[in-house]
């Protein structure tokens, strides 16, 4: 059994359905951490690829149960401010006021042939950078008056940290924006959340094999964009596994971050560097 670093605290974790986010809710879990997943479970009309289903989300709560965890599974969008509240009432009466919160709900609508740009970039950012403010926002200030610290991790992107793969449609000029945003958002509440002992820092993944990149519309992307292709990390890697991003999640969230606040992490495989 793993060491119970994290027994007695909370995590709140979005996108948790599936991907990334159940993974970091499958390994705070083994820590001891108590979990409240939050997933939309049904598709978004712009997004070329299906989302979340509720079996999927059943699935997490399945795998954190497995390893000997406490989970609520709730469904809501990151994009409806009434939706977060209800989950984070949620959390609260089940378990407390979280002590982690990994904001990991994210979309990315590339594609081979782009209907409506305007319609790609608002909906990207809606989900990427909204989704992200709405849920540190509905979190943050109940952290500050539980006056007990806490971490909070955004799931950026290393396009978060570069431009590469820049085309001019909204879909990728979206992701980019957005995913600088999280940046911004991390940066500013660093200011404030310090002073309460509550850390925030974004995580910059390189690809991930999961159903955000591995669906027909973005390898038709790739095709009609060889010099943007996102997948050239320096290392020999294609891809990262999504257990890379939650080990990443891990070592800010434990004690081996605690002094660690306001800093981009990027785990990419050489990817920024290149």
């Amino acid at each position: 059994m793993e060491q119970q670093s994290l027994a007695g605290k909370v995590a709140f974790i979005t996108g948790a359905a599936r991907g990334q986010g159940r993974s970091h809710a499958v390994e705070l879990a083994r820590r001891g951490a108590r979990i409240l997943a939050l997933d939309i479970c049904e598709d978004i009309a712009s997004v070329p690829y299906a989302l979340a289903t509720q079996s999927d989300l059943d699935q997490t709560v399945a795998e954190v149960e497995a390893v000997g965890g406490e989970i609520v599974a709730v469904k809501g969008d990151v994009r409806e401010t009434a939706d977060v509240a209800a989950a984070v009432d949620r959390c609260v009466e089940a378990f407390g006021v979280p002590d982690i919160v990994v904001a990991n709900a994210g979309i990315n609508l590339q594609r081979g042939q782009e209907p409506d740009a305007q319609v790609a970039f608002i909906d990207t950012i809606m989900v990427n950078l909204v989704g992200v403010w709405n849920t540190v926002h509905a979190i943050a200030p109940l952290m500050v008056e539980r006056d007990q610290g806490g971490s909070i991790v955004l799931i950026s992107s290393t396009n978060g940290l570069t431009g590469r793969g820049g085309d001019g449609s909204g879909a990728v000029t979206g992701y980019t924006a957005s995913k600088h945003g999280v940046v911004g958002i991390m940066r500013s509440l660093m200011i404030w959340l310090a002073p309460h002992g509550i850390r925030i820092n974004t995580i910059h993944p390189a690809g991930v094999p999961t159903a955000m990149v591995s669906h027909a519309e973005m390898q038709a992307w790739f095709a009609g964009n060889p010099a943007g292709h996102t997948m050239g990390n320096a290392l020999p890697v294609p891809m990262l596994d999504p257990i890379d991003i939650s080990r990443a999640v891990l070592y800010l969230v434990e004690e081996s971050g605690r002094h660690i606040t306001g800093i981009t992490l990027p785990v990419d495989a050489g990817f920024t560097g290149k």
